[in-house]
């Protein structure tokens, strides 16, 4: 299946929506149903791993912190997911490899793949950051191509679509609220933490 879209940041710039949408916090905190985003090596263990609770995002958190933690190319994470499809609500414990950072141009792609009770599915992704052709903000362009399989393949695009779309659209407006408030409050930091990418 596919799924695409475009969505626009009035007033925020591409270089402050790149800044944000490079924390996996931020990101986790703007996905429903996601109850972590961390990097991963092979010893990591899903039963075992505790979440930090309360990690504070811009324009609270330090610099330094955003920063470290920002989504790196080769890097594999761990995310935790539950999604909530028709009368299924499998929790996906999901690899997610960021394949590619272009800092210049603001595209990122990512590889993933997931497992649940009786589905699983395999994706690329990715987006592309454009100045607004009209304004001083952003328009955000992102595709997805996922292989699902199992009991939620079964249920069809007719159920999957609104769901998928429902996410990504509460997805992008919980950032653009994220980064109003950065926009807000911005001293300089995020030109501070791209230059430290």
């Amino acid at each position: 299946m596919e799924f695409d879209g475009e969505f626009e940041l009035d007033g925020v710039p591409p270089e402050k929506a790149w800044v944000v949408l490079s924390d996996p916090i931020a990101v986790r905190d703007s996905l429903k149903g996601c109850q972590y985003i961390t990097p991963m090596d092979d010893d990591f263990e899903w039963d075992s791993y505790e979440p930090e609770e309360d990690v504070p995002t811009l324009p609270e958190a330090e610099a330094d912190d955003v920063a470290a933690r920002a989504f790196r190319a080769g890097q594999d994470y761990a995310a935790l997911m539950q999604v909530g499809v028709g009368s299924v609500k499998p929790k996906f414990e999901t690899t997610v490899t960021i394949e590619d950072r272009d800092e210049e141009e603001f595209v990122m792609t990512a590889t993933g793949s997931g497992s649940a009770s009786g589905s699983s599915f395999s994706m690329e992704s990715g987006m592309h950051i454009h100045p607004q052709e009209d304004g001083d903000g952003s328009r955000i362009e992102w595709w997805t191509e996922a292989d699902i399989s199992g009991r939620i393949a079964q249920l069809g695009g007719r159920v999957i679509n609104p769901v998928a779309n429902k996410i990504v659209n509460n997805f992008f407006t919980s950032i653009e609220s994220q980064m109003t408030d950065v926009e807000e409050t911005d001293s300089g930091v995020t030109d501070r933490i791209r230059g430290m990418f």
